[in-house]
């Protein structure tokens, strides 16, 4: 990562915790905690992006890993998105500014860098608006 992004990333890491927007630390990389779904299955928390605007606005993109995801199985994964979204995305953006207008909730089957092409990799996307305590799904 260029010097500039890690300065930008950092500033405003430390701009969202000095203005009490965040109670916790950014989600773990691949291999950490366990985040729990509906289905029970086993996914993992990598990152959340926030700097990179979305079609809507101010987007934030929470990313996880699912280790053996398979290519075809979207639909099964739409409670578990859900959850994600309602239970994990919304406590972690509640006072941030600007308020994201948009979350995105992806799954991998691997930890992948942020916008880069990776064409073998499996990988579903989500797009919810916020509203309240709710997530409303947005089609793509």
């Amino acid at each position: 990562m260029p010097p500039f992004r890690r300065f930008a990333a950092a500033a405003a890491a430390s701009l969202l915790l000095a203005a009490g927007a965040c109670d916790e630390e950014t989600p773990p990389a691949a291999g950490g905690d366990l985040v729990p779904v509906p289905s029970g299955r086993a996914v993992q928390a990598l990152d959340v992006i926030t700097n990179a605007p979305g079609s809507e606005g101010a987007t934030a993109r929470f990313r996880f890993v699912v280790p053996g995801l398979k290519a075809g199985e979207s639909e099964t994964w739409t409670a578990d998105m859900q959850a994600l979204c309602e239970s994990y995305a919304l406590p972690r953006i509640a006072g941030t500014v600007p308020a994201p207008q948009q979350i995105v909730i992806s799954l991998a089957d691997r930890a992948l860098p942020f916008g880069e092409p990776a064409p073998d990799a499996v990988q579903f996307f989500e797009a919810y608006a916020p509203k309240d305590d709710a997530c409303i799904w947005e089609m793509f």
